[in-house]
């Protein structure tokens, strides 16, 4: 590889944060043959290709290379269909090319979508090819038997044979007008719940469980682009809190044209969480709107009655652990609950997991061992070390007398792994702080003696200097970065950088070396860092998680200053004169909620894509934390969390960057808050993002929004030096 010689800006911004080249989106075959991933050709590019690698023998195969099938040397995201650009932003993906794919239950069949039009591979055969049929296609699966597909056509469900000929399953019925869906996930599944997909094919192939969504109750939102007058203003249907949300429907929809309609209480339980179908029948899971209670359900396929198999209640809120609920093999069920200060995995409501493990997800549940009990892999962390993220494996024996012996852990060494698993073989994904990068190491029969998949991501050209540490009376976990090739022994004060996320659902301090890099650039050119997280955020147990209920300003707020001051004991060099704090999303809520409740600790923020208003937020995220906002006791949280009528406080510099584009956190969240400052005749700055969304894939704007931050602090804090 050449040798890097554009800047960091340049650099992060061209590879996406260092995304680029890396595998994604593994499968593994159920005879643990193969592996199936995508991967770009180098660390600046941005168009994925579809990849098989043969785990015997170490080959890595192209299967299907978007440039070729489309005969074009750059896959543009124009031609993309509108519902593949809603996927995208929801997780979050600025790449193109293939983005996703589906295969059949062997492993030996994909299906994927560019530019609306469908396309197969056979991943043994190794040769991709167009399938005609009437479009725009968006998410093909084949059925397990690799007899045909189903794809989704704008708002209708369809199937395609072989031959290209298809059908509509579902959709195009006049009466529902243009609100109705069939196959797609809803905007607070997929934004939330992380249910990105609308349909499921039963195990036959005969069948399809298939989502109906009624958008008409939601309210519609205008998204403009003001840049371009001339360019028509898109609606969507926003479901804000407090508000309406979708009515979304299970059916069971025949190849043969039956139609039977899943029933249960859908008036107490609207959310539709999870969809699974397995050998052993169709399962599903429910929240209650307050999100308090969820039910684990078995559909009886004669009556289409849901039938309880598992309840769970909180006085907070119930979390969705990705992986659960799921049938074993015999009709137990599997769940995840927080439960006796922990989340646990429960078999038939009897805990498998100990209490010292926070469960983060279930990867798989393997074949029975010999003792005729289903494995269950998963990833967990000890609480005492949220830094670190672990694979782990144990029975789905529920015998209160048994031994724990059987649970393992598959990773031993510090940092971030994962798992993707198929038969005999296991692939683990692995960050560290050692070095740049994942890597991703392929095990047969629980031995490290397979392949690596190769990454052409390319190598940061900073190194982060940074020190791990717990903080404050609640042992917050901390990072500090500091300048690189700083002499130990120079006590010049530095300028204080807090870069924090600081909100549920996601860590900033983590043993991950890639993490720290755009913190390590601004440390560089001066500052001194510090990355905090704080209640809320997850990895610290359900007390910690819930330490935020009705309150998403104060706990995180305070505990990014008891980070502060407990590093600045540590570290004299920290000039507690000159404090800034920068964030996104929530990172920028708590930045801009940092100047305006205590001025006499942060000297500036940058707020990026901040929520200000909660009531502008969505129903599933914002009513968990703080309740409904229609309520007397609820009206009162919302306006003691909102950031609108703290305005006539600012006395900081204040820089508010949005995206015009964003469909999650609208920029009205942006405009109200500059309007409220306006009115109060606060001087403060906002950067208008023009076509950007909630995310920054643009390669120039991701360059230049960190230089324009670096210049907003030396301007801002220029007059403490």
């Amino acid at each position: 590889m050449a040798p890097v010689t554009d800047s960091f800006p340049r650099q992060n911004a061209r590879t996406q944060r260092f995304t680029l080249g890396e595998p994604r989106n593994l499968s593994v075959s159920t005879d643990g043959e193969r592996v199936v991933f995508l991967r770009s050709g180098a660390g600046d590019d941005s168009v994925n290709a579809l990849w098989v690698l043969d785990v015997a023998t170490g080959e890595e195969r192209l299967i299907a290379d978007p440039r070729t099938l489309l005969k074009v040397d750059d896959p543009v995201d124009g031609e993309l269909t509108a519902e593949e650009q809603a996927q995208r932003e929801r997780t979050r993906d600025g790449t193109t090319g293939i983005t996703a794919y589906s295969t059949d239950a062997a492993c030996q069949v994909a299906a994927f979508a560019l530019n609306g039009q469908l396309f197969t591979a056979g991943l043994l055969s190794g040769q991709a090819r167009r399938l005609v049929v009437e479009g725009p296609v968006h998410d093909p699966r084949p059925d397990p038997t690799a007899s045909r597909l189903a794809y989704v056509s704008g708002a209708t469900l369809r199937v395609a044979e072989l031959d290209g000929s298809s059908q509509t399953l579902a959709g195009k019925d006049p009466k529902d007008g243009n609100a109705v869906s069939w196959g797609s996930a809803d905007f607070v599944a997929a934004e939330e719940m992380h249910r990105f997909r609308g349909y499921w094919w039963s195990p036959d192939g005969q069948s399809i469980a298939a989502c109906r969504v009624d958008d008409a109750p939601v309210a519609e939102w205008t998204i403009a682009d003001p840049a371009e007058p001339s360019r028509p203003a898109r609606t969507v249907r926003y479901p804000a809190a407090g508000a309406e949300n979708p009515v979304v429907t299970l059916h069971v929809l025949g190849l043969d044209g039956a139609r039977l309609d899943i029933e249960w209480n859908r008036e107490f339980f609207p959310y539709l969480a999870n969809v699974e179908w397995t050998d052993d029948g169709l399962l599903m899971s429910v929240q209650s709107r307050d999100q308090r209670e969820s039910m684990a359900m078995r559909v009886d396929l004669s009556t289409g009655e849901a039938l309880v198999l598992a309840r769970d209640y909180d006085d907070a809120w119930i979390e969705n652990v990705p992986g659960v609920p799921r049938l074993l093999p015999g009709g137990a069920i599997l769940t995840a609950s927080d439960r006796d200060g922990m989340r646990r995995l429960y078999v038939n409501d009897a805990p498998v997991t100990p209490r010292s493990l926070q469960v983060r997800s279930v990867v798989s549940v393997a074949d029975p061992d010999t003792n005729n009990e289903p494995n269950i892999v998963f990833l967990a962390n000890d609480p005492d070390e949220p830094t670190e993220l672990h694979v782990w494996s144990t029975t789905a024996t529920t015998d209160p007398d048994a031994e724990r012996s059987e649970l393992g852990r598959l990773t031993e060494q510090p940092g971030l792994h994962g798992a993707v698993i198929g038969g005999r073989t296991v692939v683990i994904r692995s960050v560290s702080l050692e070095h740049p990068g994942a890597t991703h190491t392929v095990l047969v029969d629980g031995l490290f003696d397979g392949p690596r998949l190769k990454s052409y991501a390319e190598t940061p050209s900073i190194t982060p200097n940074v020190t791990l540490m717990r903080s404050g009376e609640r042992a917050l976990a901390t990072a500090v970065l500091l300048p690189s090739g700083r002499d130990p022994d120079d006590d010049t004060l530095l300028p204080v950088l807090l870069d924090p996320y600081g909100g549920p659902h996601a860590q900033r301090v983590t043993s991950a070396y890639n993490t720290y890099l755009s913190s390590q650039w601004f440390a560089d050119q001066g500052f001194a860092v510090i990355v905090a997280d704080g209640r809320g955020t997850p990895g610290r147990g359900p007390k910690w998680e819930r330490a935020v209920h009705h309150d998403l300003a104060h706990p995180p707020l305070d505990d990014q200053i008891d980070a502060l001051h407990a590093c600045a004991e540590r570290s004299p060099i920290l000039d507690l004169d000159r404090v800034a704090i920068r964030g996104w999303s929530f990172g920028g809520y708590l930045a801009a909620l940092a100047v305006l409740q205590r001025p006499n600790v942060f000297h500036a923020a940058i707020a990026g894509a901040p929520v200000t208003e909660w009531r502008l937020y969505d129903t599933h995220y914002t009513e968990r934390y703080l309740g409904d906002p229609n309520t007397d006791d609820g009206s009162a949280i919302y306006d003691a969390n909102s950031l609108i009528p703290l305005a006539a406080q600012l006395e900081r510099p204040l820089l508010l960057i949005h995206g015009l584009a964003d469909d999650n956190v609208v920029a009205a969240h942006t405009l109200q808050l500059s309007s409220a400052l306006l009115a109060s005749g606060r001087p403060h700055e906002v950067l208008p993002l023009v076509g950007v969304t909630h995310m920054t894939p643009q390669e120039i704007i991701a360059e230049k929004i960190l230089r324009h931050q670096l210049d907003f602090l030396t301007r801002a804090l220029a007059p403490a030096l």
